[in-house]
This record gives C-alpha cells, sequence and structure tokens, in this order.
C-alpha cells in the first residue's frame, strides 16, 4: 500500500465499486438493451422514470444514462452510446457530480412546486457544455400535488435538448398524467446467485478471504439490493479482519440464535410452558427483542410449512447442518393443520407484542396460548373422533400426514373454550328435521351437461305454489322476503297475536308498540298479497307471545333436548366447560324432476346453491 493510499480517505464499497457503465451493471439486461436499441435506432425518449426497491442502482443507472447521452468520445467526436468513454470531459464532470447541464434534485427535500417552477425557468436555456441539459429527480414521488401539476406541461413537450429522468421506489403514488408521459423502467430486484458472485469478485479485488457460504448468506440478507449487500460485505470484511467465515456472519447477521428459535419452538409444541418461558426469558436478558423473537417464530413456522409442501426449501443457506435436520424431524411430527393454526396465531400475536406496552409480557402470553393448544387435536380430527368412538370416555389418538399423535387434555381454561367450538362442529355433523315450511321459498338451479359443451347451462327457477298465511310467522318471512325489514321488526317484537285467519288479524300491542302499527301492516299485507285484510289493535284481550319471544323460548327448548343426546353427553365428558350455543338444521336431500327439454345424463354440479 503506497503512502499516498494509507493517507486518502477510506471510501465504502457502495461508493467505491458504483457502476459507471452499463456493463457493470448486475441483473438489470433488459433495460440496458432496451436503451442501446433505442440509441442506435435514434428513437429516444424525452423523459424516463426508473423504478424499484432500495439500492438497486436507479440513481447509478440515471447517471450511466446521462454520461451516454452526453459523451462525446475520447476525440470528442462522438456522440450519444450506451457505452460511454469515461474519458472525455463530459463524463468525467458527470462521473464527479459537478457538471452544470446535468442538474440532480432531491424531491424529499425541495417538494413545494416553487422548486419545480425554478427546475422549468432553466428548461428554456441551451446546456453550457453538453449534448443534452438532463434533470435527476431522485424519490420523484415526494413532490407535492401542486408541483407534479406545474411539471406537466413542460414533461409533455420539453424541448429538443432537455431529458428527464426519475427515480422512485413508490411508482404508485405518481400520477397517471406524469406516467403517461415517461418510458418507465422496472428495475428488478438482484438474483440471490448473482449477487454472491457479484460480491465475490469485489472481495477479490479488496484481497479479502471470505467462504462461498459467508457470500450466500450476505446475499440473502441483501434481498435483492445491491447497496445494502455491499454495506453488509463491508461490515462482513471489518468483522473478520480480512478473513470471512459463515460463522462469523451468522453472528453479524443475528442468525446465530436459530439453535434457540428452534428449541423454543419444539418446547411450544410439546406443551412445555414452563421452559419455554425461561427461554423466551434468557434470550431476552440477552438482549434480544421480543419483537424478533416472535418474527423469528413466524419465519421458522414458515420454513417448517415449506418443508411439508417442498422438500427443496430445506437447502436454506440461514440454517446450519443440524438444524436443518433437526428441523425436518420437527417439520414431520407436526401436521399442516397445526402448523397453519400457530402461523395465525404468531402473526396476530406479532401485532400485539408490537403495540403492547409491556412487549415482554404480551410475548409470554402469545407463548402459553401457543402452548395450550399445541395438544388439542383439529376441530376436524376432534369431531372424526367423537364419531368414531361415541361411548368411549377419553379422545383416542389421531395422525394425519405423518403428524404426532394428539389428545385431549384434561382441564383447563382454554380447553374448555376448544371443546365448546368442537362440540358445534360435531352437533352441526348430525342432520336435524327441518322444522315448519316458508311459504315465500323457492328453489333455483344450473343444469349441465358437460358432453354438449356447445349448450348453454340451462337455469331452472321452481316457484311453489303461493300459499295463504297461517301464522305470524308467516307474515314475518313474508316481511323478510320483502326487504321490509322495519315493518318485519315491529311484527317480530312487538305483536301478540288474540285472532288470526286468513284476511284478519286481532293482536294485542307489547310495550314500544308505534299506534299505526295495524294499519300499517294491513296496508302492507294488501299490497303484497292483493287479497283484503282487517287488522286490528286491541287492549281488551292478552294475545300469545311474540314471534321474537316464541323463537327464543323454542331455541331454548331445543338446546334443552339436544343436551340430552348421547353425543353431546360424550362430549361433555370430556369437556365440562362446553356448552351448546346454536343449532343448525341440515336439510334434507331433494329430488328435483327436470324440465323434458334438459338431457337425462344432465347433472348438478357440486357447486350449485339451493335457496
Amino acid at each position: 500500500m503506497t503512502s499516498d493510499q494509507s493517507n486518502s480517505p477510506y471510501r465504502v464499497l457502495a461508493r467505491k465499486y458504483r457502476p459507471s457503465t452499463f456493463d457493470e451493471l448486475i441483473g438489470h439486461e433488459a433495460m440496458v438493451k432496451t436503451l442501446s436499441n433505442a440509441l442506435e435506432a435514434g428513437r429516444l425518449a424525452h423523459a424516463f422514470i426508473l423504478t424499484g426497491t432500495r439500492g438497486i442502482g436507479k440513481t447509478t443507472t440515471a447517471r450511466i444514462i446521462a454520461r451516454g447521452l452526453n459523451c462525446t468520445g475520447p476525440d470528442g467526436n462522438g456522440g450519444p452510446t450506451v457505452t460511454p468513454c469515461g474519458v472525455c470531459q463530459n463524463c468525467v464532470a458527470i462521473a464527479e457530480d459537478r457538471h452544470q447541464d446535468v442538474l440532480e434534485m432531491d424531491a424529499a427535500s425541495r417538494t413545494g412546486v416553487d422548486d419545480i417552477r425554478e427546475l422549468i425557468d432553466g428548461v428554456r436555456y441551451l446546456p453550457v457544455a453538453a449534448r443534452f441539459k438532463i434533470y435527476i429527480i431522485d424519490e420523484v414521488h415526494m413532490l407535492s400535488k401542486n408541483a407534479f401539476n406545474a411539471l406537466l406541461k413542460t414533461l409533455e413537450e420539453p424541448p429538443e435538448h432537455v431529458k428527464f429522468i426519475f427515480a422512485t421506489t413508490e411508482i404508485r403514488k405518481i400520477p397517471v398524467t406524469v406516467l403517461s408521459r415517461c418510458q418507465r423502467f422496472d428495475l428488478k430486484r438482484v438474483d440471490g446467485d448473482a449477487l454472491a458472485a457479484y460480491f465475490a469478485t469485489i472481495a477479490q479485488k479488496e484481497q479479502a478471504e471470505i467462504e462461498g457460504d459467508a457470500l450466500a448468506l450476505i446475499a440473502r440478507a441483501a434481498e435483492g439490493s445491491v447497496r445494502d449487500g455491499l454495506s453488509l460485505l463491508d461490515q462482513a470484511i471489518a468483522h473478520g479482519d480480512g478473513t470471512v467465515t459463515a460463522l462469523q456472519v451468522r453472528d453479524m447477521l443475528g442468525l446465530a440464535d436459530r439453535t434457540r428459535i428452534l428449541d423454543l419452538l419444539g418446547l411450544l409444541m410439546e406443551g412445555n410452558i414452563k421452559d419455554a418461558l425461561a427461554l423466551l426469558r434468557n434470550q431476552y436478558d440477552s438482549g434480544a427483542d421480543p419483537v424478533v423473537i416472535i418474527q423469528d417464530l413466524l419465519e421458522l413456522t414458515h420454513w417448517l410449512t415449506s418443508l411439508k409442501v417442498t422438500p427443496e426449501a430445506a437447502n436454506n443457506i440461514a440454517m446450519a447442518g443440524g438444524e436443518i435436520t433437526r428441523g425436518e424431524e420437527l417439520a414431520k411430527k407436526l401436521s399442516m393443520p397445526v402448523l397453519a393454526r400457530t402461523w395465525q396465531m404468531l402473526l396476530k400475536g406479532l401485532d400485539e407484542v408490537s403495540h403492547a406496552p409491556m412487549p415482554l409480557a404480551a410475548a409470554e402470553m402469545v407463548l402459553v396460548r401457543l402452548a395450550y393448544v399445541s395438544e388439542l387435536p383439529t376441530p376436524n380430527d376432534l369431531a372424526r373422533q367423537i364419531a368414531d368412538n361415541p361411548k368411549e370416555g377419553s379422545v383416542a389418538s389421531a395422525t394425519n400426514d405423518g403428524s404426532r399423535p394428539v389428545s385431549a387434555p384434561q382441564g383447563g381454561p382454554a380447553m374448555g373454550h376448544s371443546g365448546g367450538r368442537a362440540a358445534a362442529v360435531a352437533i352441526s355433523a348430525s342432520p336435524a328435521p327441518q322444522q315448519g315450511t316458508d311459504p315465500r321459498g323457492h328453489l333455483s338451479l344450473v343444469a349441465r351437461n358437460d358432453d354438449l359443451p356447445e349448450r348453454e347451462p340451462v337455469k331452472v327457477e321452481l316457484v311453489p305454489e303461493k300459499q295463504p298465511l297461517q301464522s305470524m310467522e308467516d307474515v314475518v318471512n313474508l316481511l323478510t322476503d320483502r326487504q321490509d325489514i322495519k315493518l318485519k321488526g315491529e311484527v317480530l317484537n312487538f305483536v301478540r297475536p288474540v285472532a288470526f285467519e286468513h284476511g284478519m288479524i286481532e293482536f294485542s300491542p307489547a310495550a314500544g308498540a308505534a299506534a299505526d302499527l295495524a294499519a300499517r301492516l294491513g296496508r302492507r299485507l294488501r299490497e303484497i298479497t292483493g287479497d283484503q285484510w282487517d287488522v286490528r289493535m286491541t287492549a281488551q284481550a292478552e294475545g300469545t307471545a311474540t314471534v321474537a319471544e316464541k323463537r327464543q323460548s323454542d331455541k331454548a327448548a331445543e338446546i334443552e333436548a339436544m343436551e340430552a343426546h348421547p353425543m353431546v353427553q360424550n362430549i361433555k365428558s370430556l369437556f365440562p366447560n362446553a356448552t351448546i350455543r346454536e343449532i343448525r338444521h341440515l336439510g334434507p336431500s331433494l329430488d328435483i324432476m327436470l324440465p323434458d327439454d334438459i338431457s337425462g345424463e344432465d347433472e348438478i354440479d357440486d357447486g350449485d346453491t339451493f335457496e
């Protein structure tokens, strides 16, 4: 190292190795080809917009374009080119950010309309030394609405000597009127293998020894950003003092605790909450953020799920060999429903921990929930076990796709809630007779013949014969069908029937009934049915229960009867805290005759609905 080099200030790798030509750019071949063809054909746009994530070369590309448009070649006679020489006066001045005709503006700090007016005022003047006057506006989405409007006319019809180059990370925030006037280039994230190869060449130039796995870890952490990757490479070289191993990089990136995260998830899936909380507290005392711990658990759950779907996910550079083996074993033990449930609980827990006044306490509560539900079977498994073993006093072990056996724990508040949900599923699976009929109902279906694709699907609508209203329940159903919500609510809650026959209703009002309820109900029934209706309100006689009261009492009686069902008794023996909150009736199957013009081979699709 020379004395000049030792005395010169250090330049970070992201600046030292910033590309100066399109050949040095990596991962943007499509854009380079488009610009090359445009320059060769003389079809160069007057405005470009470069979009993409941070650190992938938007501003660098804008400067290379500016150099290519103004390059004069080593002899001073060259024209616009995709390969600027780098030695002419224009190339050197642009590379050093001192060219008076290439103006770079940061829209994040100059967002107002006055800044744009100043820019527009300079557009009318010819360039001083360059071929084109070029305006580079970085983070252009930060401009105000008025600033964009002030720029529109100039952007649509700029002078021939002016070129605009915009760069942004938020393309959706830019008005469509601006986008339509620009040639757009989407700069993609750079592939991890390409990044690792690029970092290897940089390390070689810096005379640093770096393991291949270490470079792959840096490339993965960069997430497609060249600048982020070079910053991490700079840090790794300083961390390793010239020799960098994968273990050092894992420690630098915070990946060294993967084993402890695996231990934590394993304890949670075993229901060992005591050791899990101790491990969480140990990590917290070591400086780990509870939010980061939950995020690591989420990432691990996603990786285990990927292992069950695609075994190739085991080739995760962030995991060491022993950790991959442990992960594969854990993935085999856990079923897909359990992993999906764990993901959902962690995802909700992450939001809780992020906004909690005490993040550690919130993280501990998330782990407690995970540990207590880890041994519970999924609702489908529980329903199947109860159906298969209705008289046994315990739930049989079940496995699903190589998952570990699961059993229902005894006692515990969390178990009671889950048991109630599972009970509801099991009860719903048992069909019950439909209570009553609905005079307003109709049936619609679509029939299709797959053997006759040229025929249009035939929609059949069967409307039952008009039936007379026989009770206040029928009146409520009729008003519901006609979407007369207000009147339906009044009839439901305030009408106590005294006498009911076709054409005549007499009722006593419940507390809160409107004085004109009888008149409005009679008028509405005449409009709907076309028949004469005499609706009278009386205070002389006490009517029966309202429809709402009757429905409530019927529901209570039905639940009381269901409580004596053997299956429900079996469930309650397993889950003492389980309660029946709702009973759903599954209607009987319907035998439907189709019209004569539909082929007998036509079938009803599984997705067809019946109303």
